[in-house]
C-alpha cells in the first residue's frame, strides 16, 4: 500500500506538471479556496490508478467527495493551490491510506521539484530525491533552534485571535516560522528535518494525512491541539518530541476560555 500510495502521488504529480498555469479558477464557497480543472484532472487520475489496483477501497478526495470512514485512500490532488495559480512551486499531491483515525500509509509528492516522500505504519519513511533515496528522520534541534512552519487561518477569519496568540508565544519560543502555503509539503519537510516542526488550525484530513504517517515513521509525534489522536480533524501539532511539546504548551496556554465566550 505504501508503494500504491508512491505510485499514486506521481500519477497526480504528472498532471500537475502537464497542466496549464492560468487565472482560471472557480471559488468553492469560503475566501481564498480554489478549484482548478487541474485539480480536478489530478484528482480523476489518481482515482482511476487506485481504482484499478485496489477496487475494493474507496476513495475520498477533496474535489470529488466519497467514503468519509472506515478503510478508504484520502487525496489531496493539488495541495497549494493558490500558490499554483500564481506560479509558486511549494505545489504537493498528497495520498494515503486511513483506516477510520489511523493512517496506515502514505506519500507526498513535490511536482515542480521531482521529490517525493513515502512511508508505511511500522515500516519506515523515505525520502526520494535527485534518484537517491534515504530514510526519514525528524530533526534533533532544540526548541530555541528550531524553524517550524504554520499556515494562516485565511478561510476561518473568527480564529484569527487565537492564532494570532499562538503565533505570538511561538516566535518567543523558536527561532523562526515559516508559512509556505501547502501543508502537506510542510509535514514532509518535517518529517526529514528541513523543518522542525508544524501547526495549523482547520486543515482537512486529505491536508494531514500522508504527512502525518511520515513524521510517526520519521520519528516525531502528531496530534491535535490538545494532544489526542484526533489530528484528522485539521487541528494539527507535528514534531520531534521537544518541539511537539512546545506547540501543545502553547496551544494550551492561548485556549479560549469557554466562560469568556471566546
Amino acid at each position: 500500500m505504501r508503494a500504491l500510495a508512491r505510485g499514486a502521488v506521481l500519477v497526480g504529480g504528472r498532471v500537475v506538471r502537464a497542466g496549464v498555469r492560468s487565472g482560471a479558477a472557480s471559488p468553492k464557497g469560503l475566501p481564498g479556496d480554489w478549484v482548478t480543472e487541474v485539480d480536478v484532472a489530478s484528482e480523476r487520475a489518481i482515482a482511476g490508478f487506485l481504482q484499478t489496483e485496489t477496487p475494493s477501497i474507496p476513495i475520498q478526495g477533496e474535489e470529488l467527495g466519497g467514503a468519509d470512514d472506515g478503510l478508504r485512500w484520502v487525496v489531496d490532488p493539488l495541495d497549494g493551490t493558490t500558490n499554483y495559480l500564481h506560479g509558486f512551486r511549494a505545489v504537493g499531491v498528497s495520498v494515503a491510506l486511513v483506516e477510520d483515525r489511523t493512517v496506515l500509509a502514505g506519500a507526498v509528492h513535490a511536482p515542480f521539484d521531482a521529490e517525493v516522500w513515502h512511508a508505511g505504519r511500522g515500516v519506515g519513511a523515505a525520502w526520494e530525491r535527485g534518484g537517491d533515496a534515504t530514510p526519514c528522520r525528524v530533526s534533533d534541534r532544540p526548541p530555541e533552534r528550531a524553524v517550524v512552519a504554520t499556515g494562516f487561518p485565511f478561510r476561518r477569519k473568527e480564529r484569527i485571535p487565537r492564532y494570532l496568540a499562538v503565533f505570538e508565544a511561538a516566535l518567543r519560543t523558536f527561532e523562526d516560522l515559516r508559512r509556505p502555503g501547502a501543508a502537506s509539503l510542510d509535514l514532509a519537510w518535517v518529517a526529514c528535518g528541513i523543518f522542525d516542526g508544524f501547526f495549523e488550525l482547520g486543515l482537512a484530513p486529505w491536508d494531514v494525512a500522508a504527512g502525518a504517517v511520515l513524521i510517526h515513521e520519521a520519528g516525531g509525534l502528531v496530534t491535535d491541539w490538545d494532544g489526542s489522536a484526533a489530528f484528522l480533524s485539521g487541528d494539527i501539532v507535528a514534531g520531534p518530541p521537544g518541539v511537539h511539546a512546545e506547540l501543545l504548551r502553547i496551544a494550551g496556554a492561548t485556549r479560549p476560555d469557554p466562560e469568556a465566550g471566546a
